[in-house]
């Protein structure tokens, strides 16, 4: 084992603490700078503006309609008004080559054009007097109006929010799910272009449409029409209610309640889109849906669907309980 040191008593580590310390001093940053020499406004001065004419950007010429506008002031004449445009006529009265360049029904407007210093038409709005018309069938005249006054009363379809048929209307709602508007009127135009371009319907004679309808071979002309007249064709006149305890003993009593417009369609349309759950689809696609309606309804107009059954049921059973009316009372 090595002896021991002694750190304290070791005469070679030890450091003279008297010593003086060297100071370091640095010269500022100004000083250490370079010198550089500027030139002050005295020894150069600084170049004046020029103020005894116009600049480059001023006095500039004249527009074409402005200088004619000047001109026909000083001879008289009238010239061009700077409130409207310059129509491309009176531009080529004053260029001979672009003149005979022009086309030619220009050059006939600038040969049959009125006297010097008139315009025969403006390329700009008209003015507000000849915007006036004068409606001689109503003995006034609508100042102001460029297409008069409406006629009172309002028609009760003159408004925005019934711009399209009310059968269009209420079947795009029935169709609609999840409120998503826009794609049961993307199907709706689907199932009308279907309608429109199908061939002309087989009507069965067994199952006939609603008196006063058109020609089968006038229907896919109309195709709102042809959606009505099938709608309307198995729309149900009546519903049945069942009226509990009105047969005595707790038994409830069937009676045959009429229903209106709206409602008979809404029941038809309930039938319809019923019957084309059923529908075996023909393929994948966001148009499978539309493409079942429409077929659907081309089947109702020819007797082959399935809802002609559902109505024929629903008028058989209120005729047989017709003798129930009398129990009839509204809840």
């Amino acid at each position: 084992m090595p002896p021991r040191s002694n750190i304290l008593r070791s005469t070679w580590l030890r450091v003279p603490l008297n010593q003086p310390s060297v100071a370091f001093t640095q010269s500022p940053l100004c000083l250490r700078i370079a010198s550089r020499r500027t030139i002050t406004a005295d020894e150069k001065p600084l170049p004046k503006a020029d103020t005894s004419g116009p600049g480059p950007n001023q006095a500039q010429a004249l527009h074409v309609s402005e200088e004619a506008a000047a001109m026909g002031e000083i001879t008289g004449e009238g010239g061009p008004d700077l409130e409207q445009g310059t129509p491309i006529q009176e531009v080529l009265k004053r260029d001979e080559d672009g003149k005979k360049k022009a086309p030619q029904i220009i050059q006939d407007s600038i040969n049959s054009s009125n006297s010097k210093g008139s315009r025969s038409y403006s390329t700009s709005a008209r003015n507000q007097e000849e915007a006036m018309i004068s409606f001689e069938d109503g003995g006034m005249q609508t100042e102001g109006h460029k297409f008069g006054l409406p006629e009172l009363p309002l028609h009760s379809m003159a408004n925005i929010k019934h711009r399209y048929d009310p059968v269009i209307k209420q079947v795009t709602n029935l169709l609609m799910k999840d409120g998503k508007l826009s794609v049961a009127q993307r199907n709706m135009a689907t199932i009308l272009n279907h309608l429109r371009t199908s061939p002309p319907p087989a009507v069965n004679p067994k199952r006939p449409l609603i008196p006063g309808a058109p020609p089968s071979s006038h229907l896919p002309l109309n195709p709102i029409l042809y959606l009505t007249l099938a709608i309307d064709s198995v729309a149900p006149l009546l519903r049945i209610r069942s009226q509990k305890g009105a047969a005595g003993g707790g038994v409830a009593l069937q009676i045959p309640v009429p229903l209106g417009l709206r409602q008979r369609r809404r029941q038809a349309v309930m039938w319809i889109l019923d019957a084309v759950s059923k529908r075996q689809s023909r393929g994948s696609g966001r148009g499978g849906f539309a493409q079942r309606v429409a077929e659907e309804i081309v089947s109702i107009v020819e007797g082959k669907s399935g809802v002609w059954d559902r109505r024929g049921g629903v008028h058989k059973l209120g005729v047989g309980a017709r003798a129930n009316l009398s129990f009839g009372r509204r809840r």
